[in-house]
């Protein structure tokens, strides 16, 4: 019920009913994400469900007042304000697991009742077999850590930290580490118009003049009608540029950026375009006319300056205004609003003084249409055009007007034949099952608040997608919240979309989130490849024990050699696969389903050869062995198993054998195989270390035989992979 006196600079403390309206303009970008300042007037809303961008006698807590003054009645404060219910919003949204910490924690439940059932099989069989308690519990429970990846955690952590590093090189801040592979495996990225897919600044783009279209280059400021636009253009504004500092509605700036580039350096255009008298803008006019050296300008909307024009400027003369120049003029502005553009008329006449009044906005003399628009971002088109090939589905979402977001969506390939592009209160006139039947189909949501976002994300997230959000006011923290990975805006964005994202964008570029995706997957595939070497390793060990207890042979490890393995030949070499550099390929594979699981058929039956491979010839070395003594055998089939991990690391570097891939495109590769290839023959040589490690003293033709028989696995899996690539 309070009253509040409202002027230009004002921060608004509620929401406010307007009650009085000079020339009354608020910037509501925190709510409606639109930078453009809002004209706001008295006129009763009988619309129930009119959207937030739309409600134009109303004023909002958060907001600010960049032109003229009013006065305001408070009706509602606090957490009842749009502002407020926004952060009501925040708090009843819980953030979403990552896929990849979904499906580790599986992945980890999975192997640990795998291993715990054959641990307890071992020791069964063994206590059978008349072994000591003892010696098969502490068998059993080297071959359950042995049978564990523990340094899975450590690797997929360092992997993901190679990936945040880069993509700090790619413009992009990642908050929190398993987001760089949510990312990767997005199947829908909701992205906001202004700033991320277009240039967030408004740009003038054809000129409707002497009766014909004109590109902005064809101006020439010693053309008299085209003299007279940009003189109209210049007085009739009230923004400044000063070098880099830019101050006023982003329309007027486009205007004088329009001057500029036709009347630098020229002396006679700057002496004759001077501002005396002003008739400033207001909401009931729609007219802003300035008086120059006995001539009036005038800009406004072009339906209004139509209506007070008697002639039009055609070629240096005025001629009549006729029925069909009108008509053309009309059809010239429907032409620019279905393009989604922002259209502005012009006009001026000759004046007897300077002193203006508002009786001398009549008679006018029609000079031109200029259309503007925040252009699209040169990239846009092309990492739209990524997106799908990737099979990701970009939407546009924004405050703006359908028609503005449906052009730009257009031009950029969001918006195709067939797709369907809808406004805020449709939204709210569709129930959950009408969304859901039409939701694949709608590229395009214009004039929208902050809980339509919400129920935009959860309808993806419903049907199991994967939903990227970008966004960078108050308005999209909710849903950058509910979002499978928030993305902020760096530059633009405030510091509420900032704390609620998962990820911010330095250059607020809706490219760079391509880049993400790019290197999100290949953190996911590297990650799956550790996961591979590190599974098949310990399978091919598990089963070595295994087919010995069947036997009644002699453990062919000893727990201290299962500890060796898990420490050096699981750890380095996947820590090496996981720093694998990434390829632009991936962004021809189709995203991830929300519900695949790492250990998938393929991954299994992958795991399940390659480990296979490895404990028959693992199995060879130690039966060779078994013919002096056990000690022997066990310390052959110890180095054969360590040798052949080892080199197992190439083999999992990529789906792909190393002669595509490159032997030597991976360093860390190299260094990890030298570095376990130096400890084990450490042990294998250093007497002091034989008493600690169980090992029996080898010839040189036994060594020999290990080295066959590690190399072995490699030959076969690289054959394999060559033949079926």
């Amino acid at each position: 019920g309070d009253i509040v006196l409202l002027d230009t600079g004002d921060y608004i403390p509620a929401d406010l009913r307007i009650i009085e309206a000079i020339n009354l303009k608020s910037q509501e970008s925190s709510l409606t994400g639109e930078s453009v300042p809002v004209e706001k007037n008295t006129k009763v809303i009988e619309d129930e469900e009119t959207g937030i961008g739309d409600r134009l006698n109303m004023l909002f807590s958060s907001s600010l007042i960049t032109y003229g003054r009013g006065k305001g009645i408070v009706v509602e404060t606090g957490m009842t304000t749009e502002v407020g219910k926004i952060a009501g919003m925040l708090d009843s949204t819980e953030e979403q697991v990552t896929p990849l910490q979904e499906k580790l924690n599986k992945l980890g439940k999975t192997l640990g009742i795998a291993a715990l059932v054959i641990c307890v099989f071992i020791f069964v069989i063994g206590l059978i077999q008349g072994k000591e308690p003892i010696h098969m519990f502490m068998t059993a429970v080297s071959l359950a850590v042995a049978a564990i990846p523990e340094g899975l955690v450590a690797v997929s952590t360092i992997v993901l930290a190679i990936g945040v590093q880069k993509m700090v090189k790619k413009n992009a801040i990642v908050k929190r580490l398993p987001a760089v592979e949510t990312l990767g495996s997005a199947t829908v990225i909701c992205s906001d118009k202004t700033g991320t897919l277009t240039q967030n600044k408004m740009t003038p783009q054809t000129i409707y003049l002497n009766n014909k279209l004109l590109e902005i280059d064809d101006l020439d400021s010693h053309h008299h009608d085209h003299n007279v636009l940009l003189k109209a253009c210049l007085l009739c504004n009230n923004a400044v540029i000063n070098g880099e500092q830019r101050i006023g509605d982003p329309t007027e700036l486009a205007l004088i950026d329009l001057v500029h580039l036709h009347t630098q350096n020229d002396s006679e255009f700057e002496n004759t375009a001077i501002r005396q008298n002003e008739l400033p803008f207001d909401s009931d006019r729609k007219l802003m006319s300035v008086s120059s050296l006995n001539h009036l300008y005038t800009k406004g909307a072009p339906d209004v300056i139509l209506q007070r024009c008697t002639s039009i400027l055609i070629n240096g003369q005025k001629e009549t205004l006729t029925e069909r120049y009108k008509n053309e003029i009309l059809q010239q502005n429907q032409n620019y609003a279905n393009e989604g553009l922002r259209v502005l008329g012009f006009a001026y006449k000759d004046l007897d003084s300077n002193d203006i009044q508002l009786d001398d906005e009549n008679n006018l003399t029609f000079v031109s249409l200029v259309s503007l628009m925040d252009p699209p971002r040169p990239e846009s088109a092309d990492a739209v055009a990524k997106c799908k090939m990737a099979g990701i589905k970009p939407i546009m979402i924004t405050g703006d007007h359908v028609v503005t977001a449906r052009s730009i969506a257009k031009k950029i390939g969001i918006y195709e034949d067939g797709d369907l592009s809808i406004d805020g209160q449709q939204l709210n006139q569709m129930s959950d099952e009408e969304l859901d039947e039409k939701l694949t189909h709608i590229s395009v949501y214009a004039r929208v608040a902050p809980e339509h976002k919400i129920r935009i994300v959860k309808a993806w997230q419903k049907r199991g997608d994967i939903v990227a959000m970008t966004g960078d006011g108050v308005n999209d923290a909710p849903a950058l919240k509910q979002s499978d990975i928030g993305v902020a805006m760096g530059i633009t964005g405030t510091e509420v979309s900032k704390d609620a994202a998962n990820m911010i964008l330095t250059d607020d570029n809706f490219s760079t989130i391509v880049k993400a995706v790019i290197t999100g997957r290949n953190v996911y595939r590297n990650i799956k490849n550790s996961i591979n070497y590190l599974l098949s390793g310990n399978f091919a060990g598990i089963i070595c024990v295994f087919i010995a207890s069947l036997l009644l042979l002699p453990t062919p490890f000893f727990p201290v050699h299962l500890l060796f393995m898990n420490l050096i030949t699981d750890s380095l070499p996947a820590i090496a696969i996981g720093m694998e550099s990434g390829r632009n390929d991936v962004l021809k594979e189709k995203p991830r389903k929300a519900d695949d699981s790492i250990l998938n058929k393929s991954t299994f039956f992958q795991i399940s050869y390659e480990g296979i491979v490895i404990a028959i010839c693992t199995m060879c070395a130690y039966l060779t062995g078994l013919k002096g003594d056990p000690l022997t055998a066990s310390t052959m089939a110890f180095a054969t198993i360590c040798l052949a991990r080892l080199l197992h690391g190439f083999n999992c570097r990529s789906s792909q054998p190393l002669s595509k891939i490159g032997f030597f495109t991976n360093r860390s590769s190299i260094i990890a195989f030298i570095i376990g290839f130096a400890l084990l023959h450490f042990i294998l040589f250093v007497p002091a270390m034989h008493g600690l490690f169980m090992i029996h003293t080898i010839s040189i033709n036994q060594l020999l035989v290990i080295y066959g028989f590690a190399l072995l696995p490699t030959i076969i899996i690289q054959a394999k992979k060559m033949l079926t690539k």
